[in-house]
């Protein structure tokens, strides 16, 4: 295949979760969907089952706002509204994370509006450092562990897990190497790139490491597109195609991202010795920069800067998820950094529920202007 057909091949995943997730289903294996933002994936390819990630969708909300108020992230009102129309119909269950107030909420209000997919709940700790930290952690996997037990009728073997950190340190390699060679290839727009990251969540891992390579392999015998004006995102989501297709229309190419769905799944590494849950524990401890992990030294904001002006990015789009906490308690401390380190700032507010980005297209163009 050449590199359209591998990146229409990734399109027709990213934009059709629920027939990718009916293949799988058709195919005779158990799906079990994971929430954003770090649910722990590894345990349950461990157990013979594929993950299924639930970011939900752009969409009008209707039931949703039966079970949560006005002022919460849409991402989670979005994913509760898919469980309530039956588009996730066919899960084994669902993986929830207590990350933030709102991913809590969207756990209790699961168990109540969609009741034929059971609720797994996982709890972090906020301070997950130390014996004390990394042991809550391994509490917390051991009860997932049961509970899907309970749910799918697999067994847990740790052998089985130290394969499957395995799978996911090879997908996290190479998805680290298809960024790198993203910030080179300006051809590739903003919606195919986001394409890339999206379909991860709705394929077997060594799946899409294998579509990866291919990509890369495909990427090496190309001479790289024009280039156009380098930006970076962070945010949790950049994924609308009505926003993407404005940078694409603007010239702006994402050479750089801090985006939860995106890069910031890929930066850390699980080790393969010793005890493998022990190991998925430490991997816990060892992430950050992230709004939804404990930060008390705000190091977001720092890398945010240094990973721009290491891929000659020359400014910063923040892509703000409306009535994210989180994320609007680090904007402020993002915008004093980089306006130190001499990097134009954009902040767009985005939201599942959107269906006009006219207002943003306006602000980029701006941005842009500002950059050239």
């Amino acid at each position: 295949m050449n590199t359209r057909e591998l990146l229409s091949r990734f399109h027709a995943v990213a934009s059709d979760p629920r027939g990718q997730m009916k293949k799988y289903l058709e195919a005779g294996e158990r799906v079990v969907l994971t929430a954003p933002v770090y649910t722990p994936e590894e345990l349950v390819h461990a157990m013979g089952l594929v993950p299924m990630g639930a970011w939900g969708a752009d969409m009008p909300l209707e039931g949703a706002k039966e079970y949560f108020p006005a002022f919460i992230c849409s991402v989670m009102q979005s994913i509760l509204e898919l469980g309530m129309k039956g588009v996730y119909d066919g899960a084994s269950a669902i993986v929830i994370p207590s990350l933030c107030d709102s991913l809590k909420c969207l756990g209790q209000n699961w168990k109540y509006a969609v009741p034929a997919i059971p609720f797994i709940p996982m709890t972090y700790p906020q301070n997950r450092w130390g014996r004390v930290g990394t042991g809550f952690t391994r509490a917390g996997y051991e009860r997932v562990i049961a509970d899907l037990e309970r749910a799918t009728g697999a067994k847990f073997d740790p052998a089985g897990l130290a394969e499957s950190i395995k799978v996911y340190n090879a997908h996290n390699a190479a998805m680290r190497r298809l960024d790198e060679a993203l910030a080179v290839h300006a051809e590739i727009g903003a919606a195919q790139r986001s394409d890339l990251f999206k379909s991860a969540f709705f394929m077997k891992k060594e799946e899409h490491t294998a579509w990866v390579e291919e990509l890369l392999a495909a990427l090496e015998g190309e001479e790289p597109g024009a280039p156009k004006i380098k930006v970076m995102t962070t945010g949790i989501l950049c994924d609308s195609p009505a926003l993407l297709d404005i940078f694409d229309d603007l010239g702006l190419h994402i050479a750089a991202d801090d985006v939860a769905a995106q890069s910031r799944q890929y930066r850390t590494d699980c080790a393969e010795t010793g005890d493998p849950l022990d190991a998925l524990a430490e991997k816990f401890a060892a992430m950050g920069c992230c709004s939804v992990l404990y930060d008390p030294d705000k190091k977001r904001p720092r890398t945010v800067v240094e990973q721009a002006k290491a891929r000659g990015a020359k400014g910063v789009v923040v892509a703000l998820t409306k009535f994210c906490d989180p994320e609007e308690f680090d904007v402020p401390f993002i915008k004093r950094e980089c306006q130190a380190a001499g990097l134009p700032v954009a902040l767009v507010e985005i939201d599942r529920q959107m269906v006009n980005f006219e207002q943003a297209r306006t602000l980029l163009e701006t941005f842009r202007d500002v950059l050239e």
